[in-house]
């Protein structure tokens, strides 16, 4: 069973790495628009076309307005807002402007919620694209890995994409940004493993990320039924060995189980 949002406003729902989250949905209700098109995404595979279209700048502004107006007329609190939904967010051709309107909306509302952007770095190339990121407070960027074969197989993204393009992107942010990374093992039906958590994928997964210097590094794991077949979650001992690992790096790490 896969999930698919609400769009433009759905939730507030519980996030294991945000707390109380008011999702924003920058693509249609009725399908899914991604750059990636992941073996393990819950919002299923990039099959699920939408017919609607995107909820326009205009759109979003005013649901969002609505629904941070009533949670304060009724004194419900919010710990962000987050950009995420049934695809990837960037992709809207207003989300600069978009990000300006949530940020004024959240300051006259909410002041002391964040504004967080759940995102594949796909377009953190785009220099109105990194502009906008560098102004919320949670820039939360996907690098599963650095291994080409591994994000051709499991995270499928459009043609073109270079992980080491990706990075040196990543590197663009001076260290304003937070790295998420899935971690999994299992096997599809041919018998391929899509287990991530060996030293082959880290050393290099590790190597990348210092030089990306980011704020925080948030793993995690399978949290939903998956739309691929064979995919396991990574135990709690290894999330954590690799979590450990990170710190003895020096870096700010978050699991997520």
């Amino acid at each position: 069973m896969t999930i698919l949002y609400p769009s433009p406003i759905f939730g507030p729902v519980h996030s294991r790495r945000l707390g109380v989250s008011l999702g924003i949905n920058l693509m249609p209700e009725d399908g899914k628009l991604c750059s990636f098109d992941c073996l393990y995404c819950e919002c299923g595979r990039n099959t699920q076309r939408p017919r609607r279209p995107r909820p326009t700048r205009e759109e979003v502004r005013d649901a969002l307005e609505h629904v941070l107006a009533t949670r304060k007329e009724k004194g419900e609190a919010l710990d962000v807002l987050t950009f995420a939904g049934n695809g990837e967010p960037t992709l809207h051709p207003d989300f600069p402007g978009i990000i300006s309107d949530t940020i004024s909306l959240r300051d006259r509302y909410f002041p002391g919620a964040k504004v967080s952007v759940l995102s594949n770095a796909t377009a953190a190339h785009r220099p109105a694209v990194r502009e906008a990121l560098m102004r919320v407070d949670n820039n939360i960027q996907k690098l599963d890995t650095v291994d080409m074969d591994y994000i051709r197989l499991v995270d499928c993204p459009a043609p073109g994409y270079d992980v080491e393009k990706v990075v040196e992107a990543l590197c663009a942010f001076n260290g304003h940004v937070i790295i998420q990374t899935m971690f999994m093992t299992g096997r599809l039906a041919d018998g391929t493993s899509v287990d991530n958590t060996a030293d082959r994928f880290l050393l290099p997964w590790i190597a990348a990320l210092h030089r990306i210097k980011p704020s925080q590094v948030m793993i995690y794991t399978i949290d939903r039924e998956t739309p691929t077949a064979g995919l396991e979650k990574a135990s709690r001992e290894t999330l954590d060995a690799i979590g450990e690992r990170l710190k003895g790096e020096g870096f700010s790490v978050s699991v997520s189980y």
